[in-house]
């Protein structure tokens, strides 16, 4: 047994289903994000910059190409001998197999691989949220306050504060009250999916859990409310950095387009805390001469022979003579071809849009019916399509 302090377990099985097409072939971690990463890349990078070195990587929907993607680790310094990362899909075992059942039962699943490490602490993570945070703080406070659970918050609007887990604590940050996605917040303190647990406490909580066949087995409505009425030492921990849940279409565009802010909350430029992810070899990207490109952040591999404005281009895209592209996310390897017009729009990988169509221009075309998942304004286009020359595609419409 190796005695770590901390290893963490990201939860990145997700199917993602308010994401639309865009998760109808891989897990919602594996989405591409801000031109060059793919969401997962957060959590890895912040375990590598918080010195986490073990990490498992628990898997389930569509996990082909999150799998392929992970590899080794390499990228985010996760290939090592001691440690490193583990890709952790369910599995048989000697008596049956099931599927991942909630959070809880995930854990439960892999309690074999924890304790292999036998470690003083569990940190557990969502592998579908954006930001950048030092675990390391975190795990200081823990151990600080010799808390069983230490619970990472944030405060949230108040409009939505009944999509999280909400909890109330006294002034030392010690969780009076927990509530679970409640219809009437008594408080906006959001609980961020980042939990630190004491493994000794954790896991007869999970072997109790698994036994109770009225469970969720779910970490928000099971495990916390249960160790609260237990009086165990649960806290709070407050995180004051960039956050975002882009569990929508509009949020994943609207966090995509934050990166274009003069002073962008989430800055991919802090050479303190890099963001790692696997990158395709490709050249630099080429401007061709008329091409335009304003406040748009553009991916190596790309042609540009038309005009960019405020939007995220992805690597091996290109973009046609005299097409514009505005507000908008294109994925990797994109092609835009001539006289085409793009509003608000994202574009999934390898989709190609041709000659004089007109994206996110108009606000109803008969025929086209918007798309629940679709809002203010976003046009959403799946993998692998092609739109024909001449397509025109209305606000807030997906296309499969």
């Amino acid at each position: 047994m190796q005695n770590k302090d901390c290893i963490a377990l990201i939860l990145a099985g997700g199917q993602g289903s308010r994401l639309g097409v865009l998760t109808k072939k891989v897990a919602k971690p594996a989405v591409n994000f801000g031109g060059k990463y793919r969401i997962i890349d957060f959590p890895l990078s912040n375990c590598t910059n918080s010195n986490i070195d073990t990490v498992g990587v628990l898997t389930q929907y569509q996990p082909l190409e999150l799998n392929s993607y992970i590899g080794s680790g390499q990228p985010w310094d996760l290939d090592r001998s001691f440690g490193g990362v583990y890709l952790l899909p369910p599995y048989m075992k000697s008596e049956s197999g099931t599927w991942y059942k909630g959070t809880a039962n995930a854990i439960f699943q892999n309690m074999n691989f924890i304790q292999m490490f036998n470690p003083r602490n569990v940190l557990i993570l969502s592998g579908d949220h954006i930001y950048k945070m030092n675990y390391a703080k975190m795990l200081e406070a823990h151990n600080k306050s010799d808390a069983d659970v230490t619970i990472s918050c944030i405060r949230v609007p108040w409009d939505q504060a009944n999509r999280f887990g909400i909890m109330e604590t006294d002034r030392n940050l010690r969780i009076k009250n927990f509530f679970e996605k409640p219809e009437n917040p008594i408080s906006n303190m959001a609980s961020m999916g980042v939990y630190i647990f004491k493994w000794e406490i954790l896991k007869d909580y999970l072997v109790k859990d698994e036994q109770d066949e009225k469970s969720s087995n779910d970490f928000g409505k099971n495990i916390i409310p249960k160790m609260l009425k237990d009086g165990r030492r649960m806290y709070a921990y407050k995180f004051k950095g960039y956050w975002k849940d882009v569990g929508t279409i509009y949020s994943l565009w609207e966090a995509n387009m934050e990166l274009l802010h003069k002073k962008p909350a989430m800055n991919l430029f802090d050479k303190g805390w890099r963001i790692y992810s696997k990158n395709a070899i490709q050249p630099p990207h080429y401007t061709a001469e008329g091409a335009v490109i304003k406040d748009s952040m553009v991916t190596e591999g790309s042609v540009i022979y038309g005009k960019v404005k405020n939007s995220i281009i992805s690597s091996g895209v290109r973009i046609g003579k005299n097409s514009t592209v505005e507000d908008s996310v294109l994925f990797p390897g994109v092609v835009i071809e001539d006289e085409c017009i793009v509003k608000k729009a994202i574009i999934g990988e390898r989709s190609v849009v041709m000659e004089g169509s007109q994206i996110g221009v108009d606000d109803n075309i008969v025929g086209q019916t918007p798309s629940k998942m679709c809002s203010d304004g976003i046009v959403l286009i799946g993998t692998d399509l092609i739109i024909e020359s001449g397509t025109k595609i209305a606000k807030n419409v997906m296309v499969e």
